[in-house]
């Protein structure tokens, strides 16, 4: 779904050294790419895994690299069992699974999963670490000029528009906030689902002049305006593992809003470096959004936020990579 991820140079911030060899849809690439790695003979082949579309291709090179009898696989799991479910989907997470020798997740909600897929896996659970390749933070003022946005309270809703993200939970709740409120919502992201659905919605609770829509992939050299602009990002989802929106929020020191759902509640703490509420729960999410500015949390929240920046950091999550490997 969408058009493109593709970024040119100019938006890129940071130019990571890289090799694209790999064609997720053609077996012959699979099988070149495994023996290339295979004769290589790395200690260590790193998977990251999103959702079970790439189980035939990381499976199939998995298992050529193998017959080097050196090279160990690890699955760094961002998901384990897909949001929005698909038949076929737990055979082909089991066909990459099966050749893995150890496992990194990214949320505590993953273990169960894991163990429902795979016997006696040999895994840790760290968390992302704070997303730093958009750079750092700029000031709010600078940050609204570019988006050409007015001063005033801003939420920001951030990331794809997938049904499991919960956009019309915060869009009812921005019809609440409107009654009593002159608070504002960015939504910046890409549709993934049914974009008119949303469309109509805004349209019925009468709240677009209470919006700056954003659908379009955002590119990297711009997503620290969006994150500075704002006051607090929301994540109304209805499910979660980790989320990748919560580590690029820490990196700006903004404060999050978010369901109580999978492993959000294991980042956000509630009334400590933001709020967790109910999903699903238009009016409980607006009586929290009102809080947040009523009590005026922001300083206090971002305050916790910096003390917990090492908790993130690159570099402990490579540390315990390597000693799950050196294991």
């Amino acid at each position: 779904p969408g058009t493109s991820q593709k970024e040119s140079e100019k938006e890129t911030i940071q130019k990571i050294p890289s090799n694209e060899i790999i064609d997720s849809i053609n077996p012959l690439n699979w099988i070149a790419v495994g023996n290339k790695i295979k004769k290589a003979k790395p200690d260590l082949l790193v998977i990251n895994f999103w959702m079970p579309f790439f189980g035939p291709s990381f499976g199939t090179i998995s298992r050529i690299v193998k017959g080097n009898k050196k090279t160990k696989v690890m699955i760094i799991c961002h998901n384990v069992i897909p949001h929005e479910h698909k038949p076929g989907d737990m055979p082909l997470t089991k066909y990459l699974f099966n050749t893995a020798d150890y496992f990194i997740l990214l949320a505590k909600k993953l273990e169960d999963e894991l163990l429902s897929i795979k016997k006696n896996p040999v895994f840790t659970t760290l968390y992302h670490p704070v997303y730093s390749i958009f750079g750092d933070e700029v000031d709010k003022k600078t940050a609204r000029e570019y988006l050409k946005i007015d001063d005033g309270k801003t939420l920001l809703f951030f990331g794809f528009i997938r049904e499991y993200k919960g956009l019309d939970t915060l869009l009812k709740a921005m019809q609440i906030l409107k009654k009593s409120t002159d608070i504002k919502l960015i939504v910046a992201g890409e549709y993934y689902s049914n974009e008119e659905k949303y469309s109509k919605l805004i349209d019925e609770l009468d709240i677009r002049d209470r919006l700056y829509l954003y659908n379009e992939f955002i590119p990297t050299s711009d997503v620290k305006y969006f994150f500075s602009a704002a006051d607090v990002v929301v994540l109304p989802y209805r499910d979660a593992t980790q989320s990748g929106i919560v580590q690029i929020a820490n990196n700006f020191n903004k404060p999050v809003i978010a369901t109580n759902v999978g492993g959000l509640g294991e980042i956000v703490h509630d009334n400590v470096n933001g709020f967790l509420v109910e999903k699903d729960n238009p009016a409980v999410l607006a009586e929290s959004i009102i809080r947040f500015y009523n009590e005026e949390k922001e300083a206090s929240f971002i305050d916790v936020i910096k003390k917990e920046a090492e908790n993130y950091s690159w570099n402990k999550f490579v540390n315990e990579l390597i000693n799950l490997a050196g294991k």
